[in-house]
């Protein structure tokens, strides 16, 4: 019969083994997924700048456009909106339109005879005004527009960065539960094989009690 002392020994070291092995393995699934996660959080980093850098110029125009329409109304001091009412009086847009104007309120008033009446240089007297205040109105649209574009550009960079957050947020959870279920792998094997110990350790103490008197411990046994 085989000496049970040699088998205890065997199927301890066999256990040793088994779990030294389960270890490794557990510990290696852990680091490929980590190293996983770890790559998939970088992409989305660089995706996010990416989308962040792509937007960065209708964001600052946006800035842009609500810092005149604040200029205009007055928001930002009184200087401020002087200012801007005075690049839209004497800008070149302003000349071109007041002077096309004028020309036709004169051509009309010595179509009819009424070049030096009072009709005539009220309609010239009130041109001016009712320029600016249109060309004030038009450019305060198109500040708006650029204000609602850099609103729309900033609101996609927040919801860029949340989905970021998010998709991040779910790799960081599967790199602890990587981290975690390879701890409990190896503690489970850990836990197996002290079993299988002190299960063999068992088996050698009651076959020792019943060896032959003949036998020594590490003797054939009678094979």
């Amino acid at each position: 019969m085989p000496n049970p002392i040699v088998l205890g020994i065997g199927s301890i070291a066999g256990s040793a083994l088994s779990a030294r092995s389960q270890s490794r393995a557990a510990s290696s699934a852990a680091d490929a997924q980590t190293a996983s996660a770890e790559a998939g959080i970088a992409e989305q980093r660089r995706q996010f700048d990416f989308v962040q850098e792509l937007l960065a110029p209708y964001v600052s125009a946006g800035n842009d456009g609500l810092s005149g329409q604040m200029g205009l109304l007055g928001l930002a001091g009184p200087e401020a909106q002087q200012s801007a009412i005075s690049a839209i009086e004497g800008g070149p847009q302003m000349a071109a339109l007041q002077q096309q104007g004028e020309n036709a309120i004169l051509q009309n008033a010595s179509a009819t005879g009424g070049l030096r009446g009072g009709n005539t240089q009220g309609a010239l007297a009130q041109f001016r005004p009712q320029m600016l205040n249109s060309l004030i109105d038009q450019q305060y649209g198109r500040l708006g527009g650029l204000s609602a574009m850099g609103q729309a550009s900033a609101a996609g960079v927040g919801a860029a960065g949340q989905a970021m957050g998010n998709n991040v947020s779910q790799l960081f959870a599967q790199q602890g539960a990587a981290q975690a279920g390879a701890s409990l792998a190896q503690g489970q094997a850990m836990g197996n094989m002290f079993g299988q110990v002190g299960q063999a350790g068992g088996f050698m103490a009651s076959k020792f009690g019943q060896r032959p008197e003949d036998a020594t411990a590490f003797s054939s046994w009678g094979f």
